[in-house]
């Protein structure tokens, strides 16, 4: 079976900067994959190519068997994603924004399935409230609901607990643990090292956009070393190369 992701030597640049500097990576269906690294390094943007969002410089990236740049519009059919900015329009309520995402994704029971995510996610009280009006941990789950109601495949998140408290932490990445094990694949960018190591299968390094390790977890573990120490060395030898 071919890799849910595959990204072959992309390359994205702003002008004089290269964001990203020919990263090849395949995720596997089934995986938890984490992209490490520092502010700065590469991770949105390797997210908004693999979504068509942006397109590369260089190189190609395939999702789910479909190629982000010629066909940008049915790998975001296709699949969930949260943004770096979680970005709910203001001129509606959350209920009418999960109808709206609905309505675009021809989902059944879309209203049955939002009240299971404003009950799941503990904000069945704000429903009714304009986006605009929502905390940055409510459009934070508003955000999350909207990416997963479709039970996608593939779904690509970028900071995915960034504004939760730690209860609801917990409980979203109990979500993303169990989702996995049905099959379904996560791609998820962070710098939260220790969320990585506890729920990633695999990962990726990235830093000043160039690729500094990819593998499993456990291929760490098993050799004694622990995410947050690895990565700070390869990182501050990257710094000094």
């Amino acid at each position: 079976m071919p890799p849910v992701i595959r990204a072959t030597d992309l390359v994205k640049d702003y002008g004089d900067l290269r964001a990203v500097d020919s990263v090849s990576l395949d995720v596997e269906e089934g995986a938890l994959f984490g992209l490490l690294g520092p502010n700065g390094s590469g991770k949105t943007t390797m997210i908004k190519m693999l979504t068509g969002q942006v397109k590369p410089t260089a190189g190609s990236a395939a999702v789910l068997g479909i190629d982000a740049v010629a066909d940008p519009v049915l790998v975001r059919r296709m699949i969930g994603i949260i943004p770096e900015q979680e970005t709910p329009p203001s001129f509606l309520s959350a209920m009418e924004y999960l109808a709206f995402v609905g309505a675009v994704r021809n989902i059944p029971d879309c209203e049955g399935k939002a009240d299971w995510w404003f009950d799941f996610l503990d904000f069945a009280d704000k429903k009714d409230v304009l986006c605009k009006d929502l905390s940055r941990g409510t459009r934070q789950k508003l955000m999350f609901a909207q990416a997963f109601i479709h039970e996608p495949a593939l779904a690509l998140i970028d900071e995915p607990l960034i504004n939760f408290d730690p209860v609801m932490q917990d409980l979203v990445k109990e979500y993303m643990a169990e989702y996995v094990q049905k099959g379904r694949t996560i791609f998820l960018s962070t710098h939260i090292l220790e969320v990585a190591e506890e729920i990633c299968s695999d990962i990726a390094i990235l830093h000043k956009g160039k690729l500094l390790h990819f593998g499993p977890v456990a291929e760490l573990i098993e050799q004694g070393e622990d995410l947050p120490s690895f990565f700070l060395s390869l990182v501050r030898k990257g710094d000094h190369a």
